[in-house]
């Protein structure tokens, strides 16, 4: 990573109040280096394994889950048991695909949603999540 982008990153660190910690920039460049991606806790500790930085997988986890508070990263919930944290903060969708367990951005204008009940009072839409699940079609003979 160039000085100018590690300077960018912990500027950005910074502006979202969380301290610029040696971890925290480790797990930042891991995530923001290639682009806009999605990626889980154990993609990211198998990614980090395989370079010079060794971070345990709790402490992967907290970053996440502190970078998603501070809107570095959207969190995209598959199941109970399986989440994604989404680079691309801005607005759009997602297709899933269940057999390769893979999650791809759909552009904000693919789709339309609307027929929203009614908001409780003192609540507001934080945002939506359409997940469009895909899988092979079964070609029985």
């Amino acid at each position: 990573m160039t000085s100018s982008n590690q300077t960018d990153l912990l500027n950005q660190l910074r502006n979202a109040g969380l301290r610029p910690t040696q971890q925290r920039v480790a797990i930042a460049e891991t995530l923001f280096e290639k682009g806009h991606r999605h990626v889980s806790a154990e993609m990211v500790f198998d990614e980090m394994q395989q370079g010079s930085t060794k971070i345990s997988l709790a402490t992967i986890y907290n970053t996440l889950n502190q970078f998603k508070e501070v809107g570095l990263l959207r969190q995209i919930a598959i199941d109970s048991n399986k989440s994604y944290f989404d680079t691309n903060t801005g607005p759009h969708h997602h297709y899933y695909y269940e057999n390769e367990s893979k999650l791809v951005d759909i552009p904000q204008d693919s789709i339309c949603v609307s027929g929203l009940p009614d908001i409780p009072e003192g609540m507001e839409i934080d945002h939506i999540d359409v997940v469009v699940r895909l899988k092979p079609i079964d070609k029985k003979s």
